[in-house]
């Protein structure tokens, strides 16, 4: 059972999920009262063990949303109180009230800034709605977690997501994972802007990109929410290039400001763009996805690779990602957890690659302490952009934790 419906009747409203194969969630239905006081019904497994704190908590929502009489039914599916607080808050919202005000939860400590340059091998992409995926997701340790509000949710959800993901950025450890949010296309990603920016998630993804001037329109509000907020973290920017005109203008996106840090690939819309099917081989994408490097790496910026949708062929998202690294991508997308380990493994120098920089690595450093400006391995000289290479090389098999 769903929470579509958002006002049928004047000052009533609904949010969330409830039923047998619902699970870390709650559905929540509200209707305001002239009288009478808040009255709040709970049917929960645990009632006989949190009902007590789960009314308590309710009744600190309402009093946060000025709701001062009305009638609320809590059907409790096992959900933590930053779900119960947010599915209260969209009833309430979508029952007419509560308009510019919120009802957080707890925080936990807010972790430390992540690099502009950070190891971004793989993203997990978490659906925005379903709350059951948000807690554990850290434990699968992805490189990057993120809270999806556009394709995954529901066009009649959108509001309600929006509210769930502020609050599992306050209050979810997702263990050292970059905190990451795709909003929806603009302009309803102005709207998600303005609810998630607050809880200062680590980087936001900018879907259906195809000009730079609306890289530069999310950066402006952001700048202005963070002002607003005090906040002087950084809040970096990944916009998606899911068209022909998208990759045509790639350059152009990533260098739209200097708070992109990736630009990444939605191959799903821009094989539907060309009017192409997109294969497990990738020909019909491999112009767009090496214009997509080339770009990044004129800009400054990681090139990362979109995802490989079919979860059972683990093989052929091995040969993916390996493919995709010799084309010059740092990292791809994940669509399941299981995904996680095969990509990393995919993305990883080899054992020879390695000792092959570090020999290179050393012979540059001995050249260094000798004051030679030439660099020689046995007998061959080794020219500075081979040099260079090696010495990315042993950097991000230090960063992957490959060598010490």
């Amino acid at each position: 059972m769903s929470g579509l419906a958002k006002a049928e009747i004047a000052h009533r409203g609904e949010a969330g999920h409830w039923g047998n194969e619902v699970r870390s969630d709650a559905h929540v239905a509200f209707e305001l009262r002239a009288e009478g006081g808040v009255e709040i019904g709970l049917e929960s497994r645990v009632a006989a063990y949190y009902g007590e704190n789960i009314l308590a908590q309710a009744r600190q929502v309402l009093a946060g949303l000025a709701v001062r009489d009305g009638h609320v039914a809590i059907h409790d599916e096992g959900a933590l109180p930053f779900v119960i607080a947010a599915r209260i808050e969209a009833a309430v919202r979508r029952g007419g009230l509560g308009q510019g005000r919120r009802a957080l939860p707890e925080p936990v400590p807010l972790p430390p800034p992540v690099a502009r340059d950070r190891l971004r091998r793989s993203r997990l992409y978490l659906p925005g709605g379903e709350p059951k995926y948000f807690i554990n997701a850290g434990l699968h340790t992805p490189d990057a977690i993120i809270l999806d509000l556009e394709d995954s949710v529901h066009p009649a959800e959108k509001d309600a997501a929006r509210i769930l993901a502020r609050n599992a950025l306050r209050s979810v450890d997702f263990a050292g994972a970059e905190r990451t949010v795709r909003i929806n296309q603009l302009p309803l990603g102005l709207a998600d802007l303005e609810e998630v920016i607050p809880e200062q998630p680590d980087t936001v993804l900018i879907p259906k990109t195809e000009r730079a001037q609306q890289v530069i329109e999310v950066d402006r509000t952001i700048a202005e929410l963070k002002q607003q907020h005090h906040i002087s973290r950084p809040i970096w920017l990944m916009p998606i290039l899911e068209s022909a005109l998208g990759i045509e203008n790639a350059f152009a996106v990533a260098a739209a400001s200097p708070n992109v840090a990736a630009i990444t690939i939605g191959l799903e819309d821009y094989t539907a763009d060309l009017g192409v099917v997109k294969t497990p081989e990738g020909a019909e994408s491999l112009y767009a996805r090496t214009r997509l490097v080339n770009a990044a790496r004129a800009a400054g910026v990681q090139a990362i690779d979109s995802v490989y949708g079919d979860v059972a062929d683990m093989d052929g998202l091995r040969l993916w990602g390996q493919k995709s690294r010799a084309l010059g991508f740092e990292g791809m997308g994940c669509v399941h957890p299981l995904q996680i380990a095969a990509v990393h493994q995919a993305f990883a120098p080899t054992l020879a690659e390695i000792e092959k920089a570090q020999k290179i690595v050393a012979a540059f450093e001995e050249a260094q302490r000798r004051g030679l400006g030439v660099v020689s391995l046995g007998s061959k000289m080794i020219d500075p952009p081979v040099v260079q290479r090696a010495l990315k090389l042993v950097k991000r098999a230090k960063d992957m934790g490959v060598i010490q």
